[in-house]
């Protein structure tokens, strides 16, 4: 299996597994749209991702809802690895159908394809997220294990942002998400990835084809897109940084994610391409640890060396869940995956990474105008 397919493979996690795919002997497409908000409006000049790959890959500019494009790219691919998606979770409340049309629309018009046509393809490795998760997985102590709703709009706005159980008094516990936790995702993002995972793991195996998902955490490192201010939290905040703007925290700073870095996701990736051991396999790639967003905030400014105010405000926005952190036992077992960088490791090499770039305008304000203009931050 040497030719392989990357859906999105222009963007950051696709650009880093291109190029290391390369260098163990694959013969790699791209297909990539180059969106402007991720890679600005001039690619060929502005986006180091893609200037990253080209000449290495096979590249196509296209669009994963393109039947036309999808035919052009899908000639003599072995694997395919379907990393194109609109990603971002507040975009997505009020960016409905653009969601839904590329995350599960260009997921079904590929695998149309492949029902109704002859084609080599063996493997298809879906990128799926922790944002399926919803609100993840608790422990009680009068219900044992338990999976909250959403939070509600009435309990936040009276300061309270915890996870709360039905009939249950004590605090709950927060538990790591294994592969088995519930999915039930608060976000349009979360359930179009929800639905691209289901029809890849569905249908995959009516048509010979061995299907894996990767349900990502929060992946972050040197080359990710500084310009998207909708998305990343590591690029959002240093933006500001290095903008010398303050930093306005959401709710009051103690929600957590597991941050993995892009090196870590790279190789478990590639663990899903060359492992027969992962087919069919659902696995989450994370790190296992939670970081607050304060810790987040005061060690990308310390590592900057840049003084700007960190204030806590208590908003919140619709579709945000509190915590959540992988359970990493199965893809230890299977795949014998283990994380090679700690936070603090990785945040090093991506703020080292970030001093060397072009500080990029900050337009963070726009993107939360609207959604308070939708009346989705609070």
């Amino acid at each position: 299996m040497k030719n392989i397919l990357i859906t999105g493979g222009a963007g950051f996690i696709g650009s880093n597994l291109a190029l290391k795919l390369i260098t163990k002997g694959y013969v790699v497409t791209v297909l990539d749209n180059l969106s402007t908000q991720i890679h600005g409006d001039n690619p060929q000049e502005t986006s180091p991702l893609y200037r990253s790959i080209i000449g290495k890959v096979n590249f196509i500019n296209g669009s994963v809802t393109s039947k036309r494009n999808w035919e052009k790219a899908l000639i003599g691919q072995d694997v395919i690895v379907h990393l194109a998606a609109e990603t971002g979770t507040g975009q997505s409340m009020y960016e409905i159908q653009k969601y839904v049309d590329v995350n599960i629309n260009g997921t079904a018009i590929m695998l149309d394809i492949l029902a109704n046509n002859p084609n080599q393809v063996k493997k298809i490795i879906i990128a799926s997220s922790r944002s399926i998760y919803g609100e993840g997985k608790y422990k009680s102590i009068e219900k044992g294990i338990v999976y909250p709703k959403h939070r509600t709009e009435a309990s936040m706005n009276n300061g309270d942002f915890s996870v709360t159980y039905f009939g249950c008094d004590s605090p709950l516990e927060l538990m790591a998400t294994d592969e088995e936790s519930k999915i039930h995702p608060s976000s349009v993002y979360g359930i179009t990835k929800q639905n691209q995972e289901q029809m890849i793991m569905t249908v995959c195996p009516t048509l010979g084809i061995f299907p894996v998902a990767f349900r990502y955490q929060n992946v972050y490192g040197p080359g990710q897109s500084l310009k998207n201010p909708y998305t990343g939290i590591l690029s959002i905040f240093s933006t500001q940084i290095k903008n010398g703007n303050g930093i306005n925290i959401f709710e009051d700073g103690k929600e957590t994610r597991d941050f993995v870095f892009i090196d870590d996701v790279v190789d478990a990736t590639i663990l899903g391409i060359e492992r027969e051991e992962a087919n069919g396999e659902v696995f989450n790639v994370g790190t296992g640890i939670a970081i607050d967003v304060i810790t987040v905030a005061t060690t990308l400014v310390e590592n900057y060396g840049v003084e700007v105010p960190i204030t806590i405000t208590g908003n919140y926005r619709l579709g945000d869940i509190r915590h959540n952190f992988a359970d990493m036992t199965k893809i230890a077992e299977k795949l014998n995956f283990k994380p090679k960088y700690s936070f603090s490791q990785g945040i090093k090499k991506f703020t080292d990474w970030v001093n060397k770039q072009d500080v990029e305008n900050d337009n963070y304000a726009k993107s939360i105008e609207e959604m308070k203009s939708r009346g989705l931050l609070k």
